[in-house]
């Protein structure tokens, strides 16, 4: 027996991909202030920044509220950035998916039954913190652990959790106060909130 409830629709299908298409502008945009102006903040602290990246993937999840939103928003958004330009090329598109996998994680764990701010700042910082893995791993794996790799894998999971979680939450209750989305089931939550 198919479980209907976890069946995509096609407006499902049509939300996450206009939600990944939007944020793979908005990482476009924010590659080129992270490299640019931002550049001037040295690393890790820059890092502060990064959890504008994770967003797609906690914000599809409480939207669409279907196994393997976070995965499929965050991975549209990047495949968008880097047809783009991104600055970080192709490396995206395995980064992408990775992270959208570990906020995915964390709404798996909940059975995908709870989408409360916890639980949306759990997933900030599990997709914050395998990007910085990734990140240390990839591109700074001769960087002191103690004065580079472990404050840039703190800041960014601090900030994911920030930006990603509550900034996700957050937009994901403004866009149910407009009645945007009331054909979702994070819209039929407007008089509970």
């Amino acid at each position: 027996m198919t479980n209907t409830v976890n069946r995509w629709r096609t407006v499902d299908i049509v939300v996450g991909a206009v939600l990944g298409v939007a944020f793979g502008v908005v990482f476009w945009a924010w590659g080129l202030l992270y490299n640019g102006p931002a550049d001037a903040i040295p690393l890790p602290a820059r890092t502060l920044l990064y959890g504008i990246w994770l967003l797609p993937a906690v914000l599809g999840a409480l939207v669409i509220r279907k196994p393997g939103a976070a995965l499929f928003t965050e991975t549209v958004a990047a495949l968008v950035s880097v047809a783009l330009g991104t600055v970080w090329g192709w490396m995206i598109v395995l980064q992408g998916p990775l992270e959208g996998l570990g906020a995915e994680l964390v709404f798996a764990l909940f059975a995908y039954r709870l989408y409360k701010l916890p639980v949306a700042i759990l997933a900030g910082a599990a997709a914050g913190l395998v990007a910085a893995v990734y990140d240390v791993v990839y591109y700074y794996p001769d960087m002191s652990w103690g004065s580079f790799q472990l404050p840039y894998l703190a800041i960014t999971t601090a900030s994911s959790a920030v930006v990603a979680g509550i900034g996700g939450w957050l937009l994901t209750r403004a866009l149910v106060n407009t009645g945007a989305l009331d054909r979702f089931p994070a819209g039929r939550e407007r008089a509970a909130v």
